[in-house]
């Protein structure tokens, strides 16, 4: 072995070793991962996401991956003809809608995934709200300059249950979810993705709930600057909301509930960014903005 050899060798046990205090923490816990964003489009992201996962499991830990699937989406209402519009950053789904979002998000965005995982090993299974009754949900009303709006075929989730998915970690397999929903009058609902991750972190007791996003966190005074706060109490999340732009609602309203649902902590974090999974699990610096309990422990 040559001496560049064994010092890039030497730099390669340093960085694992620095990851050991993490593994000691996050052996055999839960983290929640909501996928979506540029991430799950740009092929070279799509693999090395895949193989964040797994190394996840190989870790000891049990992750669980919850999907949306907003560009295929677009592109397939696009081919069918069939408008669509937002509302406070929620897509309005007709039954036509529905029809093609169920579709893609379980016949073509998770089959996507689940391959990409099952490369690396037999570790993948597919699941939709649908199954098991995971999500049951209820038509969700969207409040716009407080007039109520009606949404369509959109659920909010009302109950959750997790048998079949403990049944699967209890395992060794990584469930990926699609985020559809059945309510008890029969309906199909499409729920979003972030809100469905938030409510699995809870009803699984996870350690951590991780979001995927396209943009580095939440920015501390956007658009005037472009810093990220590193990390924020529910009670800070909850003062900031209403002057959030309507993308990043969601996103921060999913991880402002799992905390207080008992989650210690939801992150945010670039999807863009190769590994950034692993980046946030088992590096002290972390990336993206993390959400923490308010000192006097809320849990609302």
């Amino acid at each position: 072995m040559s001496a560049r050899e064994r010092k890039e060798a030497m730099a390669r046990a340093g960085t694992l070793i620095k990851a050991l205090p993490w593994l000691e923490r996050f052996h055999g816990t839960t983290v929640v991962i909501k996928y979506g964003g540029h991430a799950m489009t740009d092929e070279a992201l799509r693999h090395s996401f895949a193989e964040d996962v797994v190394f996840l499991r190989y870790a000891g830990l049990r992750p669980v991956v919850v999907h949306g699937g907003g560009p295929q989406i677009n592109s397939a209402l696009a081919r069918n003809g069939i408008d669509s519009t937002f509302t406070a950053g929620l897509r309005v789904t007709t039954p036509e809608a529905m029809e093609v979002v169920r579709m893609v998000l379980t016949g073509q965005v998770q089959r996507d995934v689940v391959g990409l995982v099952n490369r690396h090993g037999p570790f993948a299974i597919g699941m939709s709200g649908e199954d098991a009754n995971l999500f049951t949900a209820e038509r969700k009303q969207a409040v716009v300059d407080g007039v109520p709006v009606d949404l369509g075929q959109v659920g909010e989730i009302v109950e959750v249950q997790v048998g079949a998915l403990r049944a699967l970690l209890d395992d060794g397999r990584i469930p990926v979810i699609s985020s559809v929903a059945r309510g008890d009058d029969g309906e199909v609902y499409n729920v979003n993705a972030d809100t469905a991750a938030s409510a699995v972190a809870v009803a699984l007791d996870a350690a951590k709930l991780v979001v995927l996003t396209d943009v580095e966190g939440l920015y501390a005074d956007w658009p005037d600057s472009d810093d990220v706060i590193d990390r924020l109490t529910t009670d800070e999340l909850a003062a900031l909301l209403p002057d959030l732009s309507a993308g990043m609602v969601p996103k921060m309203e999913a991880c402002l509930t799992a905390v207080r649902g008992g989650v210690p902590q939801a992150h945010v974090l670039d999807g863009r960014v190769p590994h950034s999974l692993l980046l946030e699990i088992f590096t002290d610096e972390g990336i993206g903005t993390m959400v923490l309990p308010s000192p006097h422990g809320t849990t609302e």
